[in-house]
């Protein structure tokens, strides 16, 4: 009987822990990723260049590369500059901006990309997507899963703690996001990858149910690995399916409509993802994700990140045309402008009783 398998794309390293940046240099050439010390470092001119400081007299042969902005015209000037020179990696050193850019440069040159976080805003770390800003306003680019993640707690902590908000929101999402897989599924017949959904389901449930915090280094690992479980279920589906759903399309809204006013990824999608289980009519989990958020300082309701009813109203209506071809919750529902307003009251009501 034949034994039916299929390979997955996954880092071939993983390694979350306080300290772990200390140890790149052995990482490297440990798992024969950079046994020369050969590699482009990517970073940002903030949290990047204080650790280029460190981490230079460690990485002797390494060479810095400032990179400005998340943009497609970053990426593409990053892989020109780094082209040519025989390295064996890009490392990118920095949040997600960095990261992305970063991705995308190592794709266009051939070369495998380590991902070493300072920060917990989403699960785009270790995702085979980069999102890039370009000339009619974001897009997303298909790139290799990377190589290696490194995130060292006791840098998480020093950054700033609305990063983890974020990621926070970012992975409670997953499970709306699955939730609108399942429904294109019993509606329309779109096939659901069950690994896929699995390791999305397990990283957002892994988060949600912890009754730790930002300051607690059990929480932080729970959610790095979360993130990076996302972001693993992505390559698996071959899509953003298992992570990205009517929570994400009510993200992508504000973003197009509030350019200058949007709040963060996590924050948005967050408070996407509440609503949305509310439009499902599973209000119990609404009540949950609220006050899971809740504690975590993340926002519940439009008003707690400056956006009006009206406002909050216009993004869900304009929500389905940021990604065409894809069947949430929204677009099964197909609600009018007043009826959307209606849901909204509503789901205010249902989370503050």
């Amino acid at each position: 009987m034949p034994v039916l398998t299929r390979l997955i794309p996954s880092p071939v390293v993983v390694d979350i822990r306080a300290g772990a940046l200390g140890d790149l240099a052995g990482i490297l050439a440990d798992q024969r990723i950079s046994a020369s010390g050969r590699i482009a470092c990517a970073i940002s001119n903030g949290s990047g260049a204080a650790l280029r400081e460190r981490l230079a007299p460690l990485l002797p042969d390494a060479d810095w590369y400032e990179v400005a902005g998340g943009t497609i015209d970053a990426a593409v000037r990053l892989a020109d500059e780094i082209r040519g020179s025989r390295y064996d990696a890009v490392v990118a050193l920095g949040g997600g901006k960095i990261i992305d850019v970063a991705k995308y440069a190592a794709a266009r040159v051939g070369l495998p990309l380590v991902a070493v976080a300072t920060n917990l805003s989403h699960d785009g770390l270790c995702s085979p997507i980069s999102t890039l800003d370009n000339d009619n306003g974001r897009g997303s680019y298909g790139v290799p899963t990377p190589i290696a993640i490194v995130i060292d707690l006791d840098v998480i902590r020093d950054a700033p703690v609305r990063y983890v908000r974020s990621g926070i929101g970012d992975a409670i999402s997953n499970l709306s996001a699955i939730a609108d897989w399942e429904l294109a599924h019993r509606i329309n017949g779109e096939r659901v990858d069950g690994l896929a959904a699995a390791m999305g389901r397990s990283a957002g449930e892994a988060v949600l149910r912890h009754p730790g915090g930002a300051g607690d280094d059990e929480f932080l690992t729970v959610l790095a690995e979360a993130l990076v479980l996302s972001g693993i279920a992505m390559s698996i589906s071959g899509d953003s399916r298992p992570s990205s759903g009517a929570c994400h399309e009510i993200s992508h809204a504000f973003d197009l409509l509030y350019p200058q006013r949007a709040a963060s990824h996590g924050e948005q999608v967050g408070l996407g993802a509440a609503f949305a289980m509310h439009l499902r009519g599973a209000h119990d989990d609404a009540r949950l994700f609220a006050d899971v958020l809740r504690r975590h300082g993340l926002p519940v309701l439009p008003q707690e990140i400056g956006f009006s009813t009206d406002e909050f109203v216009r993004a869900v209506e304009y929500a389905p045309q940021t990604r065409p071809g894809r069947f949430t919750v929204l677009e099964h529902l197909d609600l009018s402008h007043d009826q959307i307003r209606d849901a909204y009251a509503d789901y205010a009501k249902t989370i503050s009783s």
